[in-house]
């Protein structure tokens, strides 16, 4: 009987390399047409639509200013949503499909890739299905509406408030593609987060507004 090569990779590192390369696989082609509008972009089902959902949110996981592109992701996240609860993909409006994949936007998720792919193929399996089954496509619409509508809410002064949002996004869109319920969890908490952070944020600014107004002699709110 011959021994094992000690060289050759455990059955757990082979199933995490073989989910890396499907998952490189699956986000690589949508990576490669991201030139042109949104509509020559976009696939025709909701599973094409959630990758490319969490591939435009990945360059919001960094504070850096990206103009429109907040609005854009959580628009289309918006739509998203609606399209799981009716069980189809709808149609972008007129303002979103002719909208053009902003370049810096581009060139930040194409040095992202990489590192961001590797950690949800690293981390992401069939788990917990009963969260991506369709009973449950309703909290899961309801999630990623409430992520959305964090994404796109201006927040007064504070320019890192798309963070959370974006990283609630990523985790529900490849929760659903992968099917892992644990990735879901932890997307519905942290887009309860971001929406609570949202809510903070905007009584912050408001208060620190109001502050500046009282400070310079002028009424606010009046």
């Amino acid at each position: 009987m011959e021994d094992q090569d000690p060289r050759a990779p455990s059955r757990s590192e082979f199933l995490k390399a073989k989910r890396r390369a499907s998952v490189e696989r699956i986000a690589g082609a949508h990576l490669a047409s991201m030139d042109g509008t949104m509509a020559e972009a976009l696939g025709q089902s909701n599973r094409q639509r959630l990758v490319w959902l969490s591939l435009l949110a990945m360059p919001l996981l960094f504070p850096v200013a990206l103009p429109g592109m907040a609005s854009v992701v959580g628009a289309f996240c918006l739509l998203i949503a609606f399209g799981l609860c009716v069980g189809q993909p709808v149609p972008l409006p007129r303002w979103l499909a002719r909208r053009e994949i902003d370049g810096r936007a581009r060139a930040l998720l194409q040095r992202m890739f990489g590192r961001v792919v590797g950690i949800v193929a690293s981390l992401g399996r069939p788990r917990l299905l009963r969260l991506s089954d369709r009973p449950a496509r309703v909290l899961n619409a309801s999630m990623l509406s409430i992520a959305g509508l964090s994404m796109m809410t201006p927040v007064p002064i504070i320019s890192f408030d798309n963070v959370l949002p974006a990283l609630a996004i990523v985790l529900i869109s490849w929760g659903l593609r992968l099917r892992d319920g644990l990735m879901l969890l932890v997307g519905y908490l942290v887009t309860l987060v971001a929406a609570a952070s949202v809510l903070l944020l905007w009584w912050g600014g408001s208060a620190a507004v109001a502050e500046l107004f009282a400070l310079a002699g002028l009424a606010w709110g009046r």
